[in-house]
């Protein structure tokens, strides 16, 4: 019993960490400016606009960011970016980022 309250309560957080719902297939690369900025955990999030559609990003959480680099000061909106990630497979305009480009320098995400 105690096995399946332990495997319920932990489905949630695998579906959304296995990040099933992105196609890994599908790069997409977009050189946009931020249009908002959310620089908090669980993790950081940034949204854009391309092609008429806004998009959500979803970066690292902050702690891995700034281990490598990223400051929450350094994103802001209208800063230019480069974002690199994986589209949702349902159509949704949202990017699991892989690495993200701020002033000039690249940040792995994973």
């Amino acid at each position: 019993m105690f096995g399946l309250m332990l495997l319920s309560a932990t489905t949630g957080v695998w579906a959304h960490h296995g990040w099933s719902s992105y196609d890994a297939e599908k790069v997409v690369r977009l050189e946009v400016p931020l249009a908002e900025v959310r620089y908090r955990n669980p993790h950081a999030e940034v949204e854009v606009d391309h092609q008429g559609r806004r998009w959500q990003v979803i970066l690292a959480p902050i702690q891995r960011m700034e281990g490598r680099g990223l400051r929450g000061d350094a994103m802001r909106v209208g800063k230019q970016v480069v974002i690199e990630g994986y589209p949702r497979k349902d159509g949704t305009p949202e990017i699991r980022a892989e690495r993200i480009t701020v002033d000039g320098k690249t940040i792995e995400l994973r």
